[in-house]
């Protein structure tokens, strides 16, 4: 799958086209490719580009949650993996 992770950004109306065109690029690309969806993630408390989403006919996905390993937690994982390399 691929992946890209773009930051948009609402501080003027006139972004509103320039990521709409850069969406319907993605579109065209994700279905030429056999693509079957486009995912992306947006912070829930970002009304302005919620709604610009949905005016595409976006749909969240209330079902799923996002899970992030960072700092201690990942360094701790990290050297897991290097104990069992190393028996």
């Amino acid at each position: 799958m691929p992946y890209a992770e773009p930051v948009f950004r609402f501080a003027e109306r006139k972004d509103a086209a320039l990521i709409l065109h850069f969406i319907k690029e993605l579109a065209e690309i994700a279905v030429q490719r056999g693509c079957g969806r486009l995912e992306w993630w947006c912070l829930d408390w970002n009304q302005p580009s919620i709604d610009f989403y949905l005016s595409l006919g976006a749909e969240p996905m209330k079902e799923w949650t996002v899970y992030r390993i960072a700092g201690d937690s990942l360094s701790n994982l990290a050297e897991q993996s290097q104990i069992r390399k190393e028996e």
